[in-house]
C-alpha cells in the first residue's frame, strides 16, 4: 500500500512538473516556440530573453507553484490514519513522500512528457518544492539566486548559488539541531536539497564552461529564433 502511494506521489509530481508554463506563456505572448530560441529551455531566463519581464515573472511563479503543489499533494496523500495502523512512523513517511514529489516535479520540468522530454533546468521548481518543505531555506536560497543573478547579470551563476545556499542552510540547521520556526530539518529535506543542488549544477554544466571561458551570455542580451538544427546548437545558453 505504501509503495503504491509513493508511486502515485511521484507520478503526480512528475505530471505537475511536466506542465510547460514557459512554453505556453511564450506562445501566448509572442507566438514564439521557446524551444527553438536561445537555449531552447523553458525556464524563466529564456522566457525573459524572448517574451519580456512580465512573461518571465509569470513563468517563474507558475514553475515554482508546480514544485509546491507536488509537495502539498504528497502531504495530503500521506496524511491518512492508516499509516498509524500499519505501525509506521507517519511523519517520516510523509517527509519522504514530500521530498520524492518535489524531485519528481523537477524531473518533469526538465524532461516534460508534453515536450518530448525537453524542458528547463529545474531551478524555479526546486525553489517551489523547497518553499513547501522549508520556506526559510527557499526564501534565503531564492534571494541569493536573484541577488547574484541580477547583480552579475549571469542568471546561471545565480541559480547555482541559490540552490547550493539552500542546501547549506538546511544542513547547518539539521547538524546544529537549529530551526527558529519548527523542529530542525529532517534528513529527508536535507537529501532533497542536496540532490536538487547537484542536479541544478549538472544541468548548468554548459553554462559553467562558458562562465569560466568568459563567453556566457548576460541578462538583457537578445536572442534570435533558431528553427533549424545546426552544429552550433551546443553553444546555446540557459
Amino acid at each position: 500500500m505504501t509503495i503504491a502511494l509513493y508511486v502515485a506521489v511521484a507520478l503526480i509530481g512528475y505530471l505537475l512538473g511536466s506542465i510547460p508554463f514557459g512554453m505556453l506563456i511564450s506562445k501566448l505572448s509572442t507566438k514564439t516556440d521557446i524551444t527553438q530560441v536561445g537555449s531552447g529551455k523553458t525556464g524563466m531566463t529564456n522566457v525573459l530573453r524572448t517574451a519580456g519581464k512580465k512573461a518571465a515573472a509569470l513563468a517563474l511563479l507558475l514553475d515554482m507553484a508546480k514544485g509546491a503543489l507536488a509537495v502539498i499533494f504528497a502531504e495530503l496523500i500521506f496524511g491518512g490514519d492508516f499509516l498509524f495502523k500499519a505501525g509506521a512512523d507517519p511523519l517520516m513517511l510523509m517527509q519522504i513522500a514530500q521530498a520524492l514529489a518535489a524531485l519528481a516535479a523537477i524531473a518533469g520540468h526538465s524532461w516534460s512528457i508534453f515536450l518530448k522530454f525537453k524542458g528547463g533546468r529545474g531551478v524555479a521548481t526546486f525553489i517551489g518544492g523547497m518553499l513547501a518543505i522549508h520556506w526559510p531555506a527557499a526564501v534565503f536560497g531564492g534571494g541569493i539566486m536573484l541577488i547574484v543573478g541580477f547583480t552579475t547579470r549571469y542568471m546561471s551563476l545565480g541559480s547555482i548559488s541559490g540552490a547550493v545556499t539552500a542546501f547549506i542552510m538546511l544542513i547547518i540547521l539539521s547538524l546544529l539541531r537549529l530551526d527558529f520556526l519548527k523542529p530542525y530539518p529532517p534528513i529527508e529535506y536535507v537529501i532533497y536539497s542536496l540532490i536538487g543542488a547537484i542536479f541544478i549544477t549538472v544541468m548548468h554544466h554548459d553554462n559553467i564552461r562558458r562562465l569560466l571561458a568568459g563567453t556566457e551570455r548576460k541578462l538583457g542580451q537578445k536572442v534570435e529564433a533558431d528553427n533549424s538544427p545546426s552544429p552550433s546548437n551546443h553553444s546555446k545558453i540557459a
